[in-house]
């Protein structure tokens, strides 16, 4: 407990309910080897948070863009409040530090620890709603996430650059890309592809990720900047 006052002071709320805050903190893992630990894993506040993520940002995006269609609106969430960006926004928060997991679980890096940061921040935004209500839990979102909207306009970060560079290619070649793993390395659970971008034997680029569908976005996007298209 004594770290709760370090975490309420950097995401902005001090809780009635300190242990509401702890138990987004907790995963399942630590349950499962402290079986007699006083509180939960933080799955449910994590399913509530989801949702309260989900309408406030649909919320704001409504009124924010009274003039774009529903699959542009897709598009903006699913590029606002993905495990990616939650996973960087929990980083900036600090919540790694603070996180209540197995020593196993500690060890896992890459894929593994963005959606475990992910789903902490879900967590969180759970037990402030229980806590403090929707308001507050608005306000805790539009700080430290909706924030993010400029920067995902100004990247472009809502595109898909595989569905992009299928476009253009088609568009200016006549020809579907297609992509194969170059390198596969590391264990199942922290994973690393290399993967190549053609289009019919050529090697346009190459792009690397955590998982196949991430070297592929990758590997067309770095396409779309080679063909300058």
């Amino acid at each position: 407990m004594e770290n709760i006052p370090k975490l309420e002071k950097k995401i902005g709320v001090i809780f009635k309910n300190k242990d509401l805050l702890l138990q987004a903190l907790v995963h399942r893992s630590y349950i499962n080897e402290n079986r007699d630990f006083r509180l939960d894993h933080n799955e449910r506040l994590e399913f509530l948070g989801d949702a309260v993520l989900e309408l406030v940002s649909t919320e704001y995006l409504y009124k924010k863009f009274p003039d774009h269609p529903e699959g542009d609106l897709t598009n903006f969430r699913a590029a606002l409040v993905n495990s990616k960006m939650l996973a960087e926004m929990s980083g900036r928060l600090g919540v790694e530090e603070h996180l209540i997991m197995s020593k196993g679980e500690r060890k896992d890096t890459g894929k593994a620890r963005q959606y475990l940061l992910a789903n902490a921040l879900e967590a969180i935004i759970g037990s402030i709603y229980l806590d403090q209500g929707y308001r507050k839990s608005k306000k805790f979102i539009t700080d430290n996430i909706l924030c993010e909207m400029e920067r995902v306009l100004e990247e472009k970060l809502y595109q898909d650059p595989k569905s992009e560079f299928q476009e253009k290619a088609q568009e200016k070649t006549g020809i579907t890309p297609n992509y194969e793993v170059l390198t596969e390395r590391g264990p199942d659970h922290n994973k690393h592809f290399v993967i190549g971008a053609y289009l019919e034997k050529e090697l346009i680029a190459e792009g690397e990720g955590s998982s196949k569908q991430a070297a592929q976005r990758a590997a067309a996007k770095k396409a779309l900047e080679v063909k300058k298209w």
